[in-house]
């Protein structure tokens, strides 16, 4: 996944990929976290998801240890649903938080631009206290 700084502000842009395999694993955790969906960003996911041709997949977002500033976001489809999952629906599309990730995206949004300036999905997170001149990580 790659991930592109688009202002000067904690919006940055990310590129989904679909999952290369198809082990599956359930949960019957019900929590939810504090990832935001827009409606244009929901609208573009069942968009995409309708052209693969899948209905069993979820957006899944974390971040991970990496980059120049520390952190990186990790956006992309996914269709396990993993012990400790955190899920929140949004009109129908299925946003998944890992339980590590969860604090450092509390309050965060993701959304979808289509503009001349930029293209792809976003996420401005308000904990995010900097990010890196390259624009892949943040801390």
């Amino acid at each position: 996944m790659s991930v592109q700084d688009q202002t000067h502000t904690h919006e940055q842009t990310a590129t989904l990929t679909t999952p290369a395999s198809t082990v599956s694993t359930v949960s019957t955790d019900t929590d939810t976290h504090g990832v935001e969906l827009t409606g244009v960003a929901a609208g573009k996911v069942k968009s995409l998801l309708e052209q693969e041709g899948r209905d069993d997949l979820r957006l899944r977002v974390g971040v991970q240890p990496g980059g120049c500033s520390g952190l990186i976001y990790q956006l992309y489809f996914d269709e396990r649903t993993l012990d400790g999952d955190l899920v929140r629906d949004f009109d129908g599309v299925e946003v998944v938080v890992d339980r590590m990730s969860a604090p450092y995206l509390l309050g965060a949004t993701i959304d979808f631009a289509d503009t001349i300036e930029k293209q792809g999905f976003t996420i401005d997170n308000p904990n995010a206290g900097s990010s890196c001149a390259c624009g892949d990580s943040f801390s």
